[in-house]
């Protein structure tokens, strides 16, 4: 009995040794956020993209004075989603270019956050391009990409670029991050589902490329996908699966299934749909390299003063316009992703 004792109290300080707890100042706060700001557009006309319901000439005219609400209404959303402060990293999809996202990052309380920007115009006829914003204190860019999607089946159909952001957290560990805004599926979901699979399978290419030389990179990928959770450009063509463990090395797991899988949604149409989606790799749930998940699930930020609210529909969120001018935020919620960052150097690689 003795012996049996001793075995388990040497096996108990070689467990300790090897994976030492972390101290809470050894644990620093990092966090990822993404929204789909519902056409963040100007007031000028851009010849070279469809902008047409965005003029002082349009049906429903679009002026300096909305625009300014516009901007003040995102601002508020954005500043409020974390408390006291504000998300490392935050991905946009639905912005003109990057003098709207300038004046942005520029409006109320935001300035705060001292946000740099990655941006370039895509082709998308409509004019709208995905971008970042970064707290250079913590994330520092050392590469960046804007990926062009071209699709097989529809040659001359162009689409947003996917941004590729490759940096580094508090100067210690390397990050990839993607921000997408797949294909909508305006004139039928079965229609667009080829085009959306394509980007899901381009998109696990260039995650495989990663993990051929770091099988344990910390990957996010984050963005509106226009599809939801269960849909198969994101089980099988990306290879997006729930966080359950164990974590198998080298793999993809969806923060959105488990608010998915409850009920909840981003976007309300004919019942809640969640497309707007933050994907990890393994290293990131399970916390393998120096980054971790608080919790393996992604936090949907509704309240209530965000919402429209009528006597026969359920709250939903309260949009900027549609057929009508409404002055509201977004049709979309945001979404973030709370992580710590392990500073005390010792990581642990999956086997």
């Amino acid at each position: 009995m003795k012996k049996y004792l001793f075995g388990l109290l040497a096996f108990a300080l070689f467990i300790t040794f090897l994976f030492p707890s972390c101290k809470n100042d050894e644990l620093k706060p990092f966090s990822v956020a993404f929204y789909n700001v519902e056409n963040l557009f100007d007031t000028i006309d851009n010849p070279n993209t469809r902008d047409n319901d965005h003029l002082p000439t349009s049906k429903i005219y679009w002026n300096t004075k909305r625009y300014e609400r516009k901007l003040q209404n995102i601002a508020k959303v954005m500043s409020s989603i974390n408390k006291p402060g504000f998300p490392t990293v935050f991905g946009l999809a639905e912005v003109e270019n990057k003098q709207v996202v300038e004046d942005l990052i520029h409006t109320g309380k935001l300035k705060n956050a001292h946000y740099k920007i990655l941006h370039k115009d895509s082709p998308d006829k409509r004019g709208i391009d995905v971008a970042m914003l970064y707290q250079p204190a913590i994330y520092t860019p050392i590469k960046t990409r804007f990926i062009r999607i071209r699709f097989p089946s529809e040659p001359d159909k162009p689409t947003r670029d996917i941004l590729y952001s490759k940096g580094l957290v508090y100067g210690m560990d390397t990050i990839h991050i993607f921000v997408n805004h797949w294909v909508s599926r305006y004139g039928g979901q079965e229609k667009t589902d080829a085009l959306r699979r394509f980007t899901g399978h381009m998109l696990r290419l260039m995650a495989d490329s990663i993990f051929n030389v770091d099988p344990n990179a910390n990957i996010i990928i984050m963005g509106d996908l226009n599809d939801n959770p269960t849909d198969k450009s994101l089980t099988e063509a990306l290879g997006a699966l729930e966080p359950k463990a164990p974590f198998a090395k080298k793999h993809l797991y969806n923060l959105a299934s488990i608010p998915y899988h409850a009920g909840k949604g981003t976007l309300f149409y004919k019942g809640w749909n969640l497309f707007d989606q933050v994907i990890v790799s393994t290293a990131i749930v399970g916390g393998y390299n120096g980054i971790k998940t608080n919790m393996n699930k992604e936090e949907i930020f509704k309240k209530d003063w965000m919402l429209y609210h009528s006597r026969s529909e359920p709250a939903i969120p309260n949009r900027t316009s549609g057929k009508y001018y409404y002055g509201g935020y977004s049709d979309h919620l945001p979404v973030i992703v709370h992580m710590k960052v392990d500073m005390s150097g010792e990581i642990f690689s999956i086997i």
